[in-house]
């Protein structure tokens, strides 16, 4: 068994939520020795750039959550304006990214996953994607954890899907079939000028917890898929750039367009590092 199937393996047996919880309250902890032990390892262990922070000092953060969440300085992450442009969503590294094919989305090598599967089992909901295009951007620890806006929406649904918290690593991905689709996840739909994008955050292991900026804390740990539908009274409207949601420790971020709405940028590719606002895609203008 090589090193990444072992690595593999041990996620199978490692009691995920559990540990979750356990490194959930950590996170929590304002005790100043707790908190400044764990954010003084992490800033060194990662390599984080603090001079990106809006507060540069990592001990003076509350606890490690709102370390974790930190937000940085806007004139660092401009947002892309040209016409017809889709901003990147997050801090990280391309995953994969390409076409919806015969209703799966590439995974890694040797590995396809179901898109109704990864919509928590809504056909009606996966039709609007099939013949699409996805992105899945990696966020790796030393990132900045806030997810934004690709293109202006208004929301319509969300949906939490309970599920496993592996790793959203590279060597996960290449050894754990149907990953995003088996771990916890939340799923937002909205109303674009592209037609109907989805953006899904997709929960991981020791991932405190998913936040939206309309719901607050969405997970961790509900058995249940919910969903809320937000109706023409609820007026949520985002702009393309503005946060819409966050990790309490990272993982992942798939965007979703429909068909022939959108084209990634082509100097995109799996492994490409990613900063938020930066050029991702032109909507195809019909």
């Amino acid at each position: 068994m090589t090193k990444d199937q072992l690595f593999a393996f041990a996620q199978h047996i490692t009691p995920q939520k559990t540990l979750s919880r356990a490194i959930g309250k950590i996170a929590e902890c304002e005790n100043t020795w707790v908190k400044n032990t764990f954010i003084s390892q992490f800033v060194k262990k990662y390599q984080v750039d603090m001079s990106e922070a809006v507060n540069s000092d990592p001990l003076s953060y509350r606890n490690f959550n709102d370390f974790f969440t930190r937000a940085i300085r806007p004139e660092l992450r401009p947002i892309c304006n040209e016409e017809n442009s889709i901003a990147c969503p997050a801090d990280g590294a391309i995953s994969q990214l390409g076409k919806i094919e015969h209703g799966t989305l590439f995974q890694a090598k040797g590995h396809h996953y179901s898109l109704t599967s990864l919509l928590g089992g809504d056909a009606s909901l996966s039709n609007q994607f099939l013949g699409g295009s996805f992105a899945t951007v990696y966020l790796s620890p030393k990132d900045y954890h806030r997810v934004h806006m690709p293109l202006t929406g208004k929301l319509t649904k969300m949906t939490h899907i309970p599920g496993k918290l592996f790793s959203v690593n590279k060597v996960t991905a290449e050894q754990i079939p149907n990953v995003f689709a088996r771990n916890e996840r939340t799923v937002c739909l909205f109303d674009t000028e592209a037609g109907p994008m989805a953006v899904i955050l997709v929960g991981a292991m020791i991932v405190a917890s998913i936040e939206t900026v309309w719901a607050g804390q969405v997970t961790p740990f509900n058995k249940n898929v919910v969903t809320w539908d937000y109706d023409q009274l609820s007026k949520i409207n985002i702009n393309k750039g503005e946060e819409m949601g966050r990790f309490k420790l990272g993982s992942t971020a798939i965007v979703l367009f429909g068909k022939n709405a959108i084209n990634w940028e082509e100097s995109l590719q799996a492994e490409t590092p990613t900063k938020m606002g930066m050029p991702f895609g032109q909507v195809i203008k019909q």
